[in-house]
């Protein structure tokens, strides 16, 4: 799976109840109707992101800079700041905070994978094909390619 280049395939829904791709869609609607002189249109865009906020419980503001491809398997309870940059091709599970400090927010690279319950803090920046591992705190940076673990995060072998 590519860093760079967004597999806006993964972000496609297949039908029935989906509600963390339901709430990309309106994420990305609301984003494609911002600074346009739609107010109606993005009034009712702006409700449609709410109401999936709400219904796949996903803590996301409106404008929060999300690469193409994310996939939000099971999408409750994830927090996400709005300074925090994703970038294209990650995977978030679960319980999930991406929490800022006095130094930022996170900023994910390219297709990284983070586990259920994980906490990344402060202005980190984690590196292209990291894997976050479940329950980790991880409040350092992530070079890329590495798999962290643990209270705190740190780095394990594969």
């Amino acid at each position: 799976m590519s860093a760079s280049v967004p597999d806006w395939a993964r972000e496609r829904s297949h039908g029935g109840f989906d509600p963390g791709r339901s709430l990309l869609a309106a994420h990305r609607r609301l984003d494609r109707l911002a600074g346009r002189r739609a107010p109606i249109r993005r009034r009712l865009a702006l409700l449609c992101h709410r109401f999936w906020r709400i219904v796949s419980q996903v803590d996301v503001a409106p404008g929060t800079r999300i690469g193409g491809g994310l996939l939000m398997p099971h999408p409750n309870g994830i927090v996400i700041h709005p300074d925090s940059v994703i970038g294209p091709n990650c995977l978030i599970l679960q319980q999930v905070t991406l929490a800022a400090g006095a130094d930022g927010a996170p900023r994910l690279g390219g297709h990284v994978d983070i586990g259920a319950g994980a906490k990344l803090l402060g202005g980190i920046v984690v590196g292209d094909h990291a894997v976050i591992g479940a329950n980790a705190v991880v409040t350092r940076d992530v070079a890329p390619g590495t798999t962290v673990v643990g209270i705190p995060a740190r780095p394990i072998e594969r």
